[in-house]
C-alpha cells in the first residue's frame, strides 16, 4: 500500500509525497524525481520493481505539481533542500537519487548538494545544463517551450497558451511502451496536464537558467541512461553529462526513444544499490 503524505517544509510550503514502505528506515531507499509533467505519484512499474528487490521508493511532486505548493523562480538546485526535508520527515538518512526526463536534473542536484546523504544517482533521459559545448537543441523535434523559456517565465507562459504535443516527439517503441508496461505514466501525465501548466513552465525555465550547481560537484557514482533515438532529450545530453561528472557511467540504448528507455530503470535500480557508497 502506497502511503501519501503532505510534508510541510520550513517555509510553510507543502510537498505531496508518496512512500512505498513507510516506517522501514533500514531498507535501501530510492527517492524518485518525476518527469515533466507528472504529479509525483509513484508509477506502477517502479513500485513492482522496487518491491521485488526489497527497496523502499519515495517520490514527491515538485512545486506546482500534484498539489505541491508553487514556487515560481525555483532553480534546479532548489530540489536538494526540498528533498532533504522530505527525507527528514519520512525518517530517511542516506538514499539513492533517481530521475527520468525532467526529473534527471533534480536527481543530480541532490547528488551534488547533499553529498553526505546521496549514495548514488541515476539519470534516465535527463536534459543537460544549457551549454555551448555541444549543439544543445540538435535532434529535439519540438524545442519551442525550452526556447521560449530562455526569454523568461512570462515568455514561457505565453508559449504554453499555444503549445501542443508534437506526436513526432515519440518513436513507435515509445508509443508501444506507453501501452505496456508504462501505461500509468501516460495516465499520470494527463492528470498533471489537467492541473495546469505552471509546473512545466517552472521546470523549463529552471532547465535553461543556471542550475545552482556544477556537475563536477557530483562525486558519487552516477549512471546516465540514454536512448539513441530520443527526440525529446537527444543522446548528446547524456554523453556530455557523463563526461562532466567524475564518476559517470553511460548506458546508451541505441534503439530506445524517450519513453522506452525507462525499461532500463529496473536494471538501473540494481546498479544504484550495487554502487552505493
Amino acid at each position: 500500500m502506497i502511503a501519501q503524505r503532505n510534508v510541510v517544509l520550513d517555509d510553510g510550503r507543502i510537498l505531496s509525497t508518496y512512500d512505498s514502505a513507510p516506517g522501514t528506515p533500514q531498507a535501501f531507499t530510492v527517492i524518485w524525481h518525476h518527469g515533466s509533467p507528472q504529479t509525483g505519484a509513484l508509477l506502477d512499474p517502479l513500485v513492482s520493481a522496487t518491491a521485488s528487490r526489497g527497496i523502499r521508493i519515495i517520490s514527491y511532486g515538485r512545486p506546482s505539481y500534484g498539489g505541491s505548493t508553487p514556487l515560481p523562480g525555483r532553480s534546479v538546485a532548489s530540489a536538494a533542500g526540498d528533498v532533504a526535508q522530505v527525507a527528514d520527515a519520512l525518517g530517511v538518512g542516506r538514499f539513492a537519487s533517481m530521475g527520468a526526463s525532467g526529473g534527471g536534473p533534480h536527481a543530480l542536484a541532490c547528488a551534488a548538494l547533499l553529498p553526505d546523504r546521496v549514495a548514488s544517482v541515476c539519470c534516465l533521459a535527463g536534459i543537460a545544463p544549457l551549454t555551448a559545448e555541444f549543439d544543445w537543441f540538435d535532434g529535439m523535434v519540438a524545442p519551442g517551450g525550452l526556447r521560449a523559456a530562455i526569454d523568461g517565465r512570462t515568455a514561457r507562459a505565453q508559449f504554453a497558451e499555444i503549445d501542443e504535443f508534437d506526436p513526432r516527439s515519440f518513436i513507435q517503441i515509445d508509443y508501444d511502451t506507453l501501452e505496456d508496461p508504462w501505461s500509468s505514466l501516460g495516465r499520470d501525465a494527463m492528470r498533471a496536464g489537467d492541473g495546469g501548466p505552471d509546473g512545466l513552465i517552472d521546470d523549463d525555465v529552471a532547465f535553461v537558467s543556471p542550475w545552482g550547481f556544477d556537475l563536477s560537484q557530483v562525486r558519487v557514482p552516477a549512471l546516465f541512461v540514454q536512448g539513441g533515438m530520443d527526440r525529446i532529450v537527444p543522446a548528446a545530453h547524456g554523453r556530455w553529462q557523463t563526461h562532466a561528472t567524475s564518476h559517470g557511467e553511460l548506458w546508451l540504448r541505441p534503439r530506445d526513444g524517450h519513453i522506452s528507455v525507462l525499461n532500463a530503470s529496473f536494471l538501473a535500480l540494481d546498479w544504484l544499490q550495487a554502487n552505493a557508497n
